[in-house]
């Protein structure tokens, strides 16, 4: 057993000593030669392209325009027209503003005169009202004081002349109607009487004066019209 197991090693020993000499010398050179460097050309040129992106942006800025001249000259004017503007809208807010105020301002002292007007006139009115007031009072005393007729009547003259002074301050006018033409645009016809025909549509009676103030009718005149007899017995018929 023993010399089964030495042949046997003897043999595997010899087989793989001819194994070694059986085996190519070219094989033998390739492992004895230099090894080559392989580098990966993708990871290079991925890295020159990252350099050459983040450099792409310095570059851009200080390479030259490439616009027109005409193109820039017209960006210049349209930022100019631009400028020009806003500069004339805020000067027509600050126009605007200052007008509105000066309008206020003058709205303001018109009123104010306004008001001031009316209220002098109401004291002017006011003043002149007071001496017709004191003729009514003196023609009151009179009357109670056993003052004759005409005493009275002349007190009541004076306030009525004194009232139709103050009338006449103010630009009231009284209508003038006794013996006029009728007018329904200043009369007011308060009854008829039978006339002359030549009398025929004048006014023969005054009930109550009208007055004006102006081209403004205050009040018409009260007034009695006269009508011909013959178209007074005609309307009758």
């Amino acid at each position: 057993m023993r010399l089964f197991r030495r042949g046997s090693k003897k043999r595997d020993m010899a087989e793989k000593e001819s194994a070694e000499k059986d085996w190519p010398e070219e094989l033998s050179a390739e492992e004895d030669a230099p090894k080559v460097r392989v580098n990966d050309r993708r990871r290079i040129r991925l890295g020159e392209e990252e350099e050459a992106g983040g450099g792409a942006q310095p570059a851009a800025e200080g390479a030259p325009s490439v616009k027109p001249a005409y193109v820039e000259e017209l960006e210049a004017r349209a930022r100019e027209a631009e400028q020009k503007v806003a500069d004339v809208q805020t000067r027509f807010e600050q126009v605007r503003a200052e007008l509105k105020r000066e309008t206020d301002e003058l709205r303001q002292r018109l009123a104010r005169n306004a008001d001031e007007r009316v209220a002098r006139e109401k004291a002017s009115f006011i003043s002149a009202l007071l001496p017709v007031i004191d003729n009514l009072q003196r023609a009151v005393e009179a009357s109670e004081a056993g003052g004759t007729q005409e005493a009275l009547l002349d007190g009541l003259r004076g306030t009525i002349s004194g009232f139709e002074n103050v009338l006449t301050q103010i630009g009231a006018e009284p209508i003038e109607a006794l013996a006029q033409t009728f007018d329904p645009e200043l009369h007011e016809a308060v009854d008829t009487a039978e006339v002359d025909p030549a009398l025929d549509g004048q006014v023969t009676a005054q009930y109550g004066r009208g007055y004006r103030l102006g081209s403004q009718l205050l009040r018409p005149a009260r007034v009695q019209v006269g009508r011909a007899k013959g178209e007074s017995e005609g309307a009758g018929a």
